[in-house]
């Protein structure tokens, strides 16, 4: 057991928002308690934020953006900001990692992992912040045209809470390489590494107001800051109902959006596939954070003349995986709070009641607390295409088994989904390689690979139910910037 993490946090440590480059509580001076998904208990609190709230750090990054300290600051000074709010995180990065773990439920090690991206994702938009470039444009005799990228102005990213720390990365990075100003509000279950980063921005010396942080429950912080008039471009990751209601928000006010929106990620494993290879990669993209990720790879697709084989072996992987605590660096944690562990376990009877096979099932650890949120991780087989279980997104350690005949079917398989996130292709093939994966409609297609949490210079997204725009690489500063065209008469 990793030792110490669960005193990370002092008793009298206090996480306020950050508004205007000063730590404050919420106006009406309510908190929301912060339980440890390994034991839910409490061990510190948040502001409950609410209108007057977002309404405060909205125009604090307005007049941030006004003010042009950062919007006309010199684009490698903005980078390298960025770069030095990197480093503070690397010097910072067991106790951001212990923060993360604490307040996730997942191991260490991932707490860990979260933090090395979320180091790079600063590292790389520091270095990037210099580099988008506008063209010039053949045009009429007489007339030079030409194209700026500008920044929208103020930002709003609304955060989940199973990746807080690197999906704040992203969005702050490319957002403030761009010369945006931004308004962050992280998930109410999981908003501690984002304040501490918040805190340490401040330290690195970005100016006041462009980085504000607010916490709070979504239908008060997260409604109000969507339908901000004064928000001028937003981004979302979260379910696809949530998103929704955010874009409709947003409409009201003729902005636009990011969205990503979840996914029912399918691998898919051809008979001449190096099956040892695929294996470990095919049970990680399922258990990685719980479940509790987007871009899961949920839906494994076997060609039928190797799908005894390849299910039993998963079988036998499935059967040795243990949840725990996240101090304890086992295979999976904890889900993020009590209605996430009701809505996993529900699946899991109701695919058990519908008649589909349960192949294995893993265990929970004897020193797991009762009060904790565990659930075990499923492997069912033999999957009718059509069930709840292979349409729905879970987003819990829940992996569900098909069998394909040809390259065809597994292709129907595959693309029989409301979402197109991320898919995996498993085959020795050349020729198959590239076949697959242009037919897949997915925004991220791996072959003989699997890792959309990776990666912070591919561009990432999706089709269909999956959400709309690119977060990631050089994509996301498009995104987070509009396009000017300017035209000069000289004859």
């Amino acid at each position: 057991m990793v030792q110490n993490l669960s005193k990370v946090v002092a008793q009298d440590q206090k996480f306020l928002n950050i508004i205007n480059g000063r730590q404050v509580p919420a106006l009406s001076q309510e908190t929301i308690t912060v339980l440890c998904p390994s034991d839910g208990l409490a061990f510190t609190s948040i502001p409950a934020s609410r209108a007057e709230d977002v309404d405060h750090a909205v125009r604090a990054a307005r007049a941030a953006f006004d003010n042009g300290l950062w919007s006309r600051m010199a684009a490698v000074e903005r980078g390298r900001l960025l770069t030095k709010l990197g480093h503070l995180i690397e010097q910072n990065s067991e106790e951001l990692a212990a923060l993360e773990s604490r307040d996730t439920g997942k191991p260490i090690r991932q707490g860990r992992a979260d933090v090395a991206a979320a180091m790079r994702y600063y590292e790389f938009y520091g270095g990037a912040a210099d580099k988008i470039h506008g063209d010039t444009i053949p045009f009429n005799e007489g007339y030079t045209a030409l194209t700026l990228r500008e920044p929208h102005g103020v930002v709003a990213g609304i955060i989940p809470w199973n990746y807080p720390m690197q999906i704040m990365a992203r969005v702050v990075g490319a957002a403030l390489a761009m010369g945006n100003t931004l308004v962050i509000k992280p998930a109410e279950d999981a908003s501690l590494s984002t304040i501490r980063i918040g805190e340490l921005a401040i330290e690195a010396g970005f100016p006041d107001g462009v980085l504000n942080i607010v916490t709070g429950y979504g239908r008060d912080a997260g409604a109000a800051l969507s339908a901000h008039a004064g928000v001028d471009y937003l981004t979302f990751t979260g379910s696809p109902a949530t998103g929704t209601a955010i874009q409709q928000a947003a409409a009201t006010n003729n902005r636009g959006v990011t969205m990503e929106l979840g996914g029912k990620s399918p691998q898919i494993v051809f008979a001449d596939a190096d099956i040892e290879k695929a294996l470990p990669v095919l049970v990680n993209a399922i258990i990685q954070n719980g479940g509790q990720t987007c871009s899961a790879g949920s839906r494994v697709l076997i060609e039928r003349s190797i799908y005894n084989d390849v299910a039993g072996a998963l079988a036998d992987r499935f059967a040795k995986l243990v949840a725990g605590p996240h101090d304890s660096d086992l295979d999976l944690g904890a889900m993020i709070n009590p209605a996430q562990k009701r809505r996993v376990e529900a699946y899991v009877s109701a695919a058990t009641e519908a008649g589909i096979e349960l192949v294995a099932r893993g265990t929970i650890a004897g020193d797991a607390p009762a009060t904790g949120y565990y659930v075990s991780p499923v492997l069912f087989g033999s999957v009718d295409p059509s069930a709840v279980i292979a349409q729905e997104e879970v987003f819990g350690p829940v992996l569900s088994l098909f069998s394909f005949n040809d390259e065809n079917d597994a292709i129907r398989l595959a693309n029989g989904t409301e979402y197109g996130l991320v898919a995996g292709v498993w085959t020795r093939d050349g020729a198959r390689q590239h076949r697959v994966a242009k037919r897949v409609r997915a925004g991220q297609v791996y072959i003989n690979a699997y890792g959309a949490g990776g990666g912070i210079e591919l561009p990432f997204g999706g089709f269909k139910k999956s959400g709309h725009g690119r977060e990631k690489g050089f994509e996301a500063l498009y995104d987070m910037s509009a396009t000017k065209t300017i035209v000069f008469r000289h004859d």
